[in-house]
């Protein structure tokens, strides 16, 4: 069992955290999230320091306490760094475009695909090939990127498409004769 939940969130200089019952609200450098806890857990918040305990023994309170703590933690994350996930485009002819806050991708499809970002979300396109999600939410900026790579996710052949930076595509062998 993860045991995670036990060490303190701790709080920056110039981010702030409140309680109003189950709901805790942190304030920061980027924006403001506030993520609602279940019964099971038991909030407190310190000077510099945000505590997450369980209510009870009951399997659902540990589960609860560790994602929790964990949520709180990409709260404070979100708010003073923020997230970011990197795609590349490979292929002949696949590209992306800025156009205003409209992402356009060619990608050998008939028409060119145009993604709006959500609000609280920024897509730049610093390469042709290059794609980048920002954000303070983490959960949506990883629900975006991954909604860009399905267009086109990367195939074993030739490994043409779009993939997160960093990424293994496993790659086959073609028919041999």
């Amino acid at each position: 069992m993860s045991r995670i939940g036990k060490k303190a969130v701790e709080l920056p200089g110039g981010v702030s955290a409140s309680l109003d019952g189950q709901t805790i609200e942190v304030k920061g450098p980027k924006g403001t999230r506030s993520f609602t806890a279940t019964d099971d857990v038991t909030i407190t918040i310190d000077e510099n320091s945000v505590q997450v305990d369980p209510r009870g023994k009951s399997k659902r309170a540990r589960q609860q306490w560790g994602m929790s703590r964990t949520m709180i933690a990409n709260l404070v994350t979100g708010v003073t760094e923020g997230f970011k996930k990197e795609l590349e485009i490979q292929g002949v002819g696949y590209r992306a475009a800025m156009q205003g806050n409209v992402l356009k991708l060619n990608l050998g499809l008939s028409h060119d695909v145009e993604i709006t970002a959500p609000e609280g979300i920024t897509i730049t396109a610093p390469k042709q090939t290059v794609i980048i999600v920002e954000g303070i939410n983490d959960q949506q900026v990883g629900e975006v990127a991954a909604n860009i790579r399905a267009w086109r996710k990367p195939e074993p052949y030739k490994g043409k498409g779009i993939r997160y930076k960093g990424e293994f595509v496993f790659r086959k062998e073609g028919k041999k004769k």
